[in-house]
């Protein structure tokens, strides 16, 4: 095994969120042809063509740190490929909207799963100095599978008819390629000590991370983490500041409306009068500002730490949705609506996007990781399949007053900030030992 372990194997883990930012993004090439395929309306289009994959990843999320826990990170991220295989290849070949929704709720629990998977596999594997900036690969995968489906998308978007078909089924290539590269990396050396006490095993994958043997002391405090806890239990008090926190972190996440502006993007450009092929276009525009911002996220968050950047991300947010607001309500136009939509990506590329992910896998103790990240990113997708069911029709019944939904989601973001100056901790540079004592 060569010291470079560490990077291919976080990179690795990391691809399932490419897969999870492609399939997520890649729907709203197919939004509007699949609802005018079908004549679905706007409440049934919400429920089932759109939000079926973020029920489904509510279900892998909730029910990901299961397998984590008792089959190990490595196999599940592997079977997270398998499910992103068959989504892809299922819902290309859907011949009507039950069977579409089914293979996009399928794609939809390895969304969730890997959420919960790749962040704590790539924690547990990390050390303290690096680990921000390497579970944040995840999150700059997710942007780059982002970025590439709406490529994508803008360059399949003029084929024919069924051009949507296409946009999800070229998902197969990537989702072949991550199933082969997960069953190659090496198991979280914390899961083997802990869940089958293979600490010789788990010693030989520390000396090929760390580039030497790791030292008595860690092993012994991994150990201990497990022992302060006779049964393991994520429903205790003396858990209830981790869980409080990863709630928050996530709700927050998700009432800014990112996903509603990655899913609806094209609608929504449309909406603030760009034409189509602009509103194509512009949606790859949202997908490089959000990769070049989530890069300047990687620099900075082992450096400047993860609070920082949620002042940053905060105020940005607020700014940006109260100025989209006001151009909406004042028809100021499409261009100043663009700008500020992303400047809005901008500013969740470099704060909850870069911080979340990581954030949630540092807070909760080894013995129990798996099943708070599980509930971090449970509580992340319910909220996020909740607003995308509801705005499509919430923005239909609004009809030339979107600013309403734009305006409610700047003032969360006021609420955000005062989350950020008051309660949370900053966890950069110290292990999730010692993180495991401070944060309880």
């Amino acid at each position: 095994m060569k010291r470079g372990i560490l990077w291919l194997s976080s990179i690795t883990a990391a691809t399932a969120g490419f897969l999870f930012g492609f399939d997520t993004a890649v729907i709203s090439g197919a939004d509007q042809p699949l609802q005018s395929l079908w004549n679905t309306s706007p409440l049934f289009h919400g429920t089932f063509i759109m939000s079926m994959a973020l029920w489904g990843t509510v279900i892998g999320a909730i029910f990901g740190g299961k397998p984590c826990d008792h089959y190990g990170r490595k196999k599940t991220l592997v079977a997270i490929g398998v499910l992103y295989l068959v989504s892809a290849l299922g819902s290309a070949l859907a011949t009507d909207p039950y069977v579409f929704s089914f293979f996009r709720l399928i794609g939809g629990i390895g969304v969730g799963a890997s959420s919960v998977a790749a962040p704590t596999y790539i924690s547990e594997i990390a050390p303290a100095h690096k680990r921000g900036r390497l579970v944040i690969l995840y999150q700059f995968m997710i942007v780059l599978g982002i970025l590439v489906a709406f490529f994508s998308n803008y360059l399949i978007g003029g084929i024919g008819e069924s051009s949507w078909r296409w946009m999800l089924g070229v998902e197969a290539i990537p989702a072949a390629i991550y199933l082969v590269l997960s069953a190659r990396i090496p198991e979280s050396p914390r899961w083997l000590i802990l869940k089958k006490q293979d600490t010789e095993k788990a010693s030989s994958i520390l000396t090929s991370i760390l580039g030497q043997p790791p030292s008595s002391t860690m092993i012994e405090q991994i150990q201990n983490s497990q022992s302060s806890t006779k049964k393991p239990s994520l429903w205790t008090s003396s858990l209830r500041k981790p869980l409080s926190l990863a709630f928050l972190l996530a709700f927050f996440n998700q009432v800014s409306g990112i996903n509603f502006v990655i899913y609806f993007a094209p609608r929504i450009f449309s909406s603030a009068g760009l034409q189509e092929s602009m509103a194509l276009l512009s949606t790859v525009g949202i997908g490089v500002v959000n990769v070049i911002f989530t890069m300047a996220g990687i620099f900075l968050i082992d450096h400047m730490g993860r609070r920082f950047l949620m002042y940053i991300g905060s105020i940005g947010y607020i700014i940006s949705l109260s100025v989209v607001s006001w151009a909406f309500y004042s028809g100021a136009g499409g261009v100043v609506i663009a700008a500020f939509l992303f400047l809005f990506i901008a500013s969740h590329a470099i704060g909850q996007g870069a911080v979340i992910w990581v954030f949630i896998s540092e807070i909760f103790p080894n013995s129990v990781r798996e099943y708070g990240q599980s509930f971090g990113t449970g509580v992340h997708w319910v909220f996020a399949a909740l607003i995308t069911l509801f705005t499509l029709y919430f923005m239909d019944l609004l009809g030339d007053n979107p600013w309403v939904l734009f305006a409610v989601f700047a003032a969360m973001m006021v609420l955000q900030l005062l989350f950020v100056m008051f309660v949370m901790p900053e966890t950069k540079n110290q292990t999730l030992e010692e993180l495991e004592k401070s944060v309880r």
